[in-house]
């Protein structure tokens, strides 16, 4: 019996988004951004040498049309581009409004966006007052840190002394609809933020703000504050059944690795697996030898983004990206006749574009198991139809199949 395997390399966009325009980094809108493109472009140039040298090389999703799904996107060849892939290949587009997380993987999972996301002015402070009084009585304390748009490892460098010494938990947001807690593990508490995020987590929600997102850390002053792997999303729930929902309704298993439980509430899952990406890989081959007929595997690889992407580090992100291709290729190999893997993202970060956001990109879809050949321009629900009829469940979304 088929299983599926849906992959998300958080950020690895590829260009091209019709609406780019409409979307902003500071005052630079989106448009011409394109997070593998210019990505390979740093490589090909000499200008991504840390840890790594010489072009981008990613000869397993290169062989399954990475490269053809770069030009149909976005017209700008990709070295190394192969002619005739093996696999199945295409360029999705996104209707929902945002460019963040949630926003991408609902509609991936067969649910458009179906409301505007509420986002906090770029203003000093961005919370109102009443919001600010409510998160710090909360907290039990009289008062925040922060409260601006900011990055987090910036804003906890700023403010992390004075909030060891006065407790106040550092609160700030970005270009996308989240509402962002930083806190000591060890003075302020792990338990604690993660117990104060699920708290005010209700009233974000109700203002249509997708994310609390707990971010603790550890560390001094003297030696300087890191953050941990301890993150944890507080995301709102869908408000219509998702591609899990469907998979699990239908009497068969889902499984999550990484962000994806956290993203989608548990809704539809069976299990989770979490750690950082090396280990999820790992998760991912465990999967792929073990997952019951029948089973949705839905992964989430994040740290293209959240170490390389948010920070512009263009030769971090190459090297995120080789380490995956030879993983993936690994796993490639082990899936059994009926499998279909499909490899895809959930919006950009181009590491060269100015400021520190996300960005409107088309997304690439590489399909592994289901023959060869483009399959054009498609939507992201289009690839939760496509699992949806390979695994025989209905599909309750907007998407069609591309399979």
């Amino acid at each position: 019996m088929a299983r599926a395997f849906l992959v998300v390399m958080d950020s690895v966009g590829i260009g091209g988004a019709r609406d780019a325009a409409s979307y902003f980094n500071g005052d630079l809108p989106d448009i011409g951004a394109n997070t593998l493109a210019h990505i390979a472009q740093a490589c090909a140039a000499g200008q991504a040498e840390d840890g790594r040298s010489g072009p981008l090389y990613l000869p397993h999703m290169e062989r399954l049309g990475l490269g053809a799904a770069m030009r149909l996107a976005s017209s700008v060849p990709f070295p190394g581009f192969v002619a005739e892939p093996v696999g199945m290949w295409g360029a999705a587009n996104e209707v929902s409004p945002g460019k963040d997380t949630p926003t991408g993987h609902w509609e991936l999972a067969g649910l458009p966006v179906p409301w505007q996301w509420h986002f906090f002015p770029e203003t000093v402070p961005a919370f109102t007052a009443d919001l600010v009084e409510y998160v710090a009585t909360m907290a039990g304390g009289d008062g925040i840190l922060g409260n601006c748009h900011a990055s987090g490892t910036a804003i906890i460098a700023k403010h992390g002394a004075e909030h060891m010494r006065t407790g106040k938990p550092i609160c700030y947001t970005s270009a996308d609809s989240v509402f962002q807690i930083a806190a000591h593990e060890e003075t302020f508490g792990l338990d604690r933020l993660l117990e104060l995020c699920a708290a005010v987590a209700p009233r974000l929600h109700d203002m249509k703000v997708g994310r609390v997102i707990a971010r603790p850390f550890i560390g001094n002053s003297s030696d300087g504050f890191t953050r941990t792997s301890n993150r944890r999303d507080y995301a709102i729930k869908p408000p219509a059944p998702i591609l899990t929902n469907w998979v699990q309704d239908a009497g068969q298993r889902v499984h999550a690795i990484g962000k994806i439980g956290d993203i989608f509430t548990m809704e539809g899952i069976d299990t989770l697996a979490k750690g950082p990406d090396a280990q999820l890989m790992k998760h991912l081959r465990e999967k792929v030898e073990t997952a019951e007929d029948g089973s949705l595997t839905f992964a989430n690889f994040v740290e293209f983004d959240s170490l390389y992407g948010h920070r512009r580090n263009v030769s971090g992100y190459a090297r995120a990206l080789e380490w995956f291709d030879v993983e993936i290729g690994k796993i490639l190999t082990a899936l059994k006749p009926d499998d279909v893997m499909i490899l895809t993202a959930d919006h950009g970060n181009d590491p060269t574009w100015p400021g520190t956001d996300h960005t409107r990109e088309r997304v690439p879809v590489l399909i592994a198991g289901a023959g060869q050949g483009g399959i054009g321009q498609v939507a992201f629900a289009d690839v939760a139809a496509s699992i949806a009829q390979h695994l025989g469940v209905k599909n309750q979304g907007r998407g069609r199949s591309f399979l």
